[in-house]
């Protein structure tokens, strides 16, 4: 059994793995590379959701889960320009949105899945994702969290600046966080295309 999970345990470690590393390159002003790759982990647990059910997806999950803590203890031991690749804020923010997101996701695709096709994928990824980006920002960057590592200096991450550059003064954290979350709602429309596709090729009666 655990055979015919194993592509969808590989696709979520291939995801986690390269989006650790893309996200230390930026794109424009707002995001890295990570946040175009980060995303398709939903699809992922979408999808063995779907195929498989729920104990399956959640098994995917934790798999990506342990994957990307290996990830961060190895960041820890990299130094970068200004110390460590990952903080330890980093590695808790990082570890604890992508599990509290991803097991919401499941949950919430379970609720739906007697529904359309794409309420229960899209519903549970919109949702999730919006709980990833304010769990990982809030608790790498907020000010009010400083608590957690206080010898990790993240006050650059405070600096008020307009919304995305033209909106209301927020600290440059939201902006990176709002710029996050955008990423993922376009992702999230557009990764109804393959869920449809790859569910149908994997189990035409469950599409």
């Amino acid at each position: 059994m655990l055979r015919t999970y194993f592509p969808g345990v590989i696709a979520m470690a291939a995801i986690v793995v390269a989006s650790n590393i893309l996200v230390q390159f930026l794109f424009g002003q707002w995001l890295t590379w990570g946040a175009f790759t980060y995303p398709l982990a939903f699809l992922v647990t979408d999808v063995m959701n779907r195929v498989y059910g729920e104990k399956p997806a959640r098994m995917v999950v934790l798999c990506g889960f342990v994957v990307g803590v290996i990830c961060s203890l190895i960041g820890t031991q990299i130094m970068g320009e200004f110390g460590p690749l990952v903080t330890l804020r980093i590695a808790i923010a990082s570890g604890s949105a992508f599990l509290v997101a991803q097991l919401l996701d499941v949950s919430i695709f379970s609720a739906l899945r007697g529904g359309q096709w794409w309420r229960a994928p899209l519903v549970s990824t919109l949702v999730g994702s919006a709980v990833d980006t304010i769990l990982f920002f809030s608790i790498a960057f907020s000010a009010a969290l400083t608590w957690i590592e206080p010898a990790n200096d993240v006050s650059w991450a405070g600096e008020p600046l307009p919304l995305l550059g033209v909106g209301p003064v927020v600290p440059l954290w939201v902006s990176l966080a709002f710029a996050d979350w955008l990423v993922k709602l376009s992702l999230a429309l557009i990764a109804l295309i393959p869920f449809r596709l790859i569910v149908r090729r994997l189990q035409p009666a469950a599409a």
